[in-house]
């Protein structure tokens, strides 16, 4: 059911754990099946400096999970909001139909992670920048 991509970041997944001292920490979960990412971030600059993920889910949740920290590593923070979780599915080279729309939620966390930051951003005494502008719309 599964291909060799995501039984790959299923078995192997990478980034997993938390940061202690995190910028933005994005929740998202499904409670139709039970899956839940929390996914953690820590700017520097406007760069992704690191990204970690904690999953409780499928196989499916656990692979979206490992691949979209993979993808926003790096990034500048535009560059992240970019990723959906169709570009995750397609990242691991497809998800079973039946698991698209439940457990391919990884994204999502990102989205979340961001908004975050940039609410902390604003919160701070000072205006949040254009990045943190856009990300709340």
């Amino acid at each position: 059911m599964y291909n060799d991509t995501v039984l790959d970041h299923f078995s192997n997944p990478r980034n997993i754990g938390e940061i202690a001292d995190a910028d933005g920490i994005g929740t998202v979960g499904n409670p139709i099946d039970g899956d839940l990412i929390t996914l953690y971030i820590k700017i520097d600059g406007n760069i992704l400096a690191d990204v970690k993920v904690k999953t409780f889910g499928c196989a499916a949740a656990i692979a979206a999970s490992s691949m979209v920290t993979v993808m926003a590593c790096g990034k500048t923070v535009q560059e992240a909001l970019t990723i959906t979780n169709e570009a995750v599915a397609a990242a691991l080279d497809g998800l079973p139909p039946q698991k698209i729309r439940c457990s391919n939620i990884a994204a999502d966390a990102l989205h979340n992670a961001i908004a975050d930051y940039c609410a902390k951003a604003g919160g701070q005494g000072g205006e949040p920048d254009d990045t943190c502008q856009r990300a709340d719309k």
